[in-house]
Formats: structure tokens, sequence, C-alpha cells
């Protein structure tokens, strides 16, 4: 039988944004591993830290990004053996690789990389969803350096998506508005934050490799995606949702369609404008062609059944995209 080796200490950049607050949640609860935060070095996250946004029995570290050879970085991920990189869209795009740089130096043989979105193995996805192929080159980044990459791919997150506004899954909640891609009803998984947060923690509970045939273990997704969804849904069904919630109905909403073909050629023209949503309104129309790649029910449910995970309620989380509106919430500033 083989070694029974468990991972026990976990690196985490980005330990307090929107989906690194709900990993480190998760990998708390799981209990027996041992996280360290990097930060920056000019981050008053220590500061933080001590008034609840990172919690207290975290150890962090301080390093610098910006320079190509840190030893500050690399000492802080020496001896760590999984590291979640969770970075900023506004983050300098050389970041991801300096960081990746350090810990193959520092002998990490794990990374998930900066890549939560879609199927990274779809080749059409790759080609025009003007997301994907960006996060295939990290994931080849992080292989071709030695550790081994494991992508979560986790779908759209759902209440950012469905909270954010009109560019993303079409609904202006403030304003009861919302724009029906194509006929509304093509499905897509999406998850939200803390369906990613357990995701990971059980890949993590698992033995390092198989130490009993037939049992999973965290080997057998390396440099392979690591697939989690907590629902199955179209527009019609997020509408429906936020009808239970809020006791609206469809006549009180503003309901258009639009064909998502032309909205995502009208996504990248906004692009070539320099208008920034254009990169969402591109983005999100693609996911939604019809067997456009995010539907990927069938591998899902496999891995959320090995994985143990729960159903998520739908109806829950739209209940916090809903509130998160109604408190002016943006990630932007």
């Amino acid at each position: 039988m083989a070694e029974n080796i468990r991972i026990q200490k976990v690196a985490i950049v980005g330990a307090s944004g929107h989906l690194g607050k709900h990993f480190v949640e998760e990998l708390l609860k799981a209990g027996n591993i041992t996280i360290t935060a990097l930060t920056r070095s000019t981050s008053n996250s220590t500061l933080r830290a001590a008034g609840g946004t990172l919690p207290p029995d975290i150890k962090i570290e301080k390093v610098d990004y910006e320079t190509e050879d840190d030893e500050s970085l690399v000492s802080a991920l020496r001896g760590q053996q999984f590291l979640i990189i969770t970075l900023s869209v506004r983050a300098d795009p050389s970041t991801h690789g300096k960081i990746v740089a350090a810990a193959a130096k520092a002998g990490v043989p794990y990374i998930m990389p900066n890549v939560y979105g879609g199927d990274i193995t779809d080749e059409s996805l790759r080609k025009d969803d003007i997301y994907s192929a960006g996060a295939w080159k990290l994931c080849l980044e992080v292989e071709q350096l030695g550790p081994a990459y494991i992508a979560m791919c986790c779908g759209f997150w759902f209440e950012w998506s469905l909270a954010l506004g009109e560019q993303w899954f079409g609904f202006d909640i403030q304003n009861r508005k919302v724009t029906f891609f194509d006929d509304g009803e093509t499905k897509i998984n999406s998850s939200t934050w803390q369906q990613c947060g357990r995701a990971l923690a059980r890949l993590l509970s698992l033995p390092e490799t198989e130490a009993e045939a037939g049992k999973a273990a965290v080997a057998q997704w390396k440099n392979k995606p690591l697939y989690v969804s907590s629902f199955r849904v179209s527009q019609r069904d997020m509408l429906d949702s936020i009808h239970r919630v809020t006791g609206s109905t469809d006549s009180d909403w503003e309901i258009r369609r639009e064909s998502t073909k032309k909205r995502y050629q009208d996504g990248l023209d906004e692009m070539q404008k320099g208008v920034q949503t254009g990169f969402a309104k591109a983005l999100y129309a693609r996911g939604f062609y019809p067997g456009g790649g995010r539907d990927v029910e069938s591998t899902i449910s496999r891995t959320n059944q090995v994985l143990g995970l729960p159903k998520d309620d739908l109806d829950k989380a739209t209940e916090r995209a809903v509130e998160m509106v109604k408190s002016g919430w943006s990630p932007f500033g």
C-alpha cells in the first residue's frame, strides 16, 4: 500500500480577496492544514488580520512581487506543498509569472493558478472566449517550470456575475431590467465562492497520492482541470429565482432579448474603443452560446460526487447577490 501522505502546508496569494477569503475559511474548517498568506511588503494585511479580515490563526509573510528574483518570496514558499494564486483583475500581468517562478525555485510541487473560469481544455473556448487562451498559457507556464498545476474550472462566479450588472449575466437588478441572451434558456455551469472554497478544502483533504486502489487522491488532478459547480442554470432560472427572493414577477421587469453572436461582436467592438465592460459583454455572451462549452454538467457531477460536495441553494445565492446590489457593492472601487 502506498504511503498516505497528506498536504499540510498551503500558501495563498490573495487570502483576503473575494475568492481567497472563502478558500481560507473552508481550509480552516477542514483543519490539519497550516495556511500562509503571502502579502505585499507594502500591504496592511497584518492590521487587517487583527481586525478580522484575515483570521488570526494564519501565518502572514510579507513579500515583494515586483522584482524578478526576490529571495523573500522564494523563502516564504520553501516547504510549502500547495500554492494557491488569486490575483485581482487589476494585477500586473507579470506578477503571476514571478510568483510561479519563485514557487518552482522553492520546490513547491502543486500550484493552483489564477485561472478560475471555464473549461481550459475546450479548444473552441480557447480560440474565441478572450479569457481561456490566457488561462491555458498560465497553466502551461506552471507545468513548464516544474510544478504541477491544478486549475479550478468553476464557470462564472454566480453572485459576482448576477450582481455586477447587465454586461455580465444580463441583469440590472436595481432597475429590474434583464437582457436575455437569445431566448434566455441556455444553461451553463456556475459556482458560488463558497462552493469553490469547499471544493479546494475537500481536494486537499485527500491523500496526495493514491493510498488505496480506486480511492481519490490529489495527484489524479495533476496538470488537469478540477471541475466545480454549484448549479446548471439559465438566465430564465435566475430570473425565476429573483422573483422568489424579492416577490417580483415578469410584469415588474423590463425584459429584452439579444442574439449572443451580436452581443459577442458588440463586446469586441467596445473593447477596441476602450470600453472596459466590453470584455465582460463579449466573454459572457460567448459563454451563453448554445452548446458553447460552458455546460459541462456530466464531468462536474462526477467531480462533485468524488469530493462529496453538497448541492448549493440557488435562491440563497440569489439572495446574497440581491443584497450585494442593495448595499452598493462594487469590486472596482
